[in-house]
């Protein structure tokens, strides 16, 4: 039956209380055992060894003896197991509230985390290594869920500002074709189009990031020569950068392994990196994407590094996550969805590599190394 309403939930006995009259049992079975032992068994074996040993003149001095040992063995065992039942007592009281403590101050964090309050931490009880151990895992479990909460809570705020230009731009439009103010003519129309592929350029990347970190996304994988894949990088963004009056330059080095890799999944990876590279890099500027082996393993790191804007020391651990931006106005301003580099992060990892991003800082431009192991 639930109780009702407002009234508090009633508990039975504590863990501390249960493990208290669980441990005092086995002391009371464990005392009244030896007392009965010794009470039954102990004098019946005395009077075999008095009679085997032929000591007593008579029966009287036997009982007397006997009456002896069973006296001083019975007062000798009553102090042994009372001392030793009161100081059993104490410790197993002391070592209940301790983990009976330990037990709630866990129970009580789990509550706030479970009330949103992912700031809780609890400290090691020094109960042994797998309290610690427990005690060290909630912790982490809160600040991941923290983590989680802060990142959902910034993805729906970005998701948001994301959506709310261009579908604030199709509804002006449209409103202002229904009173007859504007003119469906080729502008317009283009206008239109651009914001409609903007929504669903947006809505196409949070699928991609999502099923690839899910683990969903098939890879057709094959033997790719290095060369290959940044050439077919390259060419897909020339023209963009002859335009816009950024050199871009190309280092492969000879001798390069094979790769067993999803060649359209590296070249989106690639093509990302390029385009985030053009857009902090200003006109006049260099990048240089390069191909190299791999000093650590044997497999190739594929860079991309730039002459521009760089990244601030305290923005390098955050560049991979979703709608993050070290300059929000300018990403915007040049349409990015903001989750490019987490689409590249994704794709990379989903091949067993690793991606990473470096800069000495402002102004000093930045580097985007892929690591893919070898075929």
């Amino acid at each position: 039956m639930n109780a009702p309403a407002g009234e508090p939930t009633r508990r039975g006995a504590g863990l501390a209380g249960r493990l208290l009259v669980a441990q005092t049992l086995v002391l009371l079975t464990g005392g009244l055992t030896a007392w009965l032992i010794a009470a039954n068994v102990g004098p019946s074996l005395f009077h075999n060894h008095l009679a085997r040993a032929n000591v007593g003149a008579t029966s009287a001095q036997i009982v007397h003896t006997e009456e002896a040992y069973q006296s001083a063995n019975a007062i000798s065992l009553s102090v042994a197991l009372l001392a030793a039942l009161a100081v059993a007592m104490a410790v197993n009281v002391y070592i209940a509230r301790r983990i009976g403590r330990s037990i709630a101050t866990i129970a009580d964090a789990a509550s706030e985390v479970a009330g949103g309050h992912y700031d809780i931490r609890v400290s090691p009880p020094g109960l042994g290594a797998e309290f610690d151990a427990l005690a060290s895992g909630f912790n982490q479990m809160a600040g991941r869920l923290g983590s989680v909460e802060r990142t959902r809570r910034r993805l729906l705020a970005d998701l948001g500002h994301e959506m709310r230009t261009p579908v604030a731009t199709l509804e002006a439009y449209l409103e202002a074709l229904e009173d007859g103010v504007a003119t469906l003519d080729a502008g317009t129309a283009e206008l239109l189009r651009s914001q409609t592929r903007r929504l669903a350029r947006l809505s196409e990347d949070i699928g991609t990031v999502s099923r690839t970190e899910e683990g969903q996304v098939r890879l057709d994988l094959r033997l790719v020569r290095p060369a290959s894949l940044i050439t077919s990088a390259v060419d897909s963004v020339a023209e963009e950068y002859e335009t816009t009056g950024v050199r871009l330059v190309t280092d492969i080095a000879a001798g390069l392994p094979e790769l067993s890799l999803d060649p359209e999944r590296i070249g989106q990876v690639l093509g990302n990196l390029l385009d985030n590279a053009l857009r902090h890099t200003p006109a006049g500027g260099t990048v240089t994407i390069s191909a190299t082996t791999s000093r650590r393993t044997s497999g190739v790191v594929l860079s991309v590094a730039d002459t521009g804007e760089g990244i601030p020391t305290e923005h390098l651990a955050h560049v991979f996550e979703r709608f993050y931006r070290v300059d929000a106005a300018r990403d915007r301003e040049h349409g990015g969805s903001g989750i490019g580099l987490a689409i590249a992060k994704a794709l990379v990892e989903a091949h067993g590599g690793q991606l990473t991003a470096t800069s000495p800082g402002t102004g000093q431009g930045s580097t985007f190394r892929i690591i893919l192991p070898r075929g």
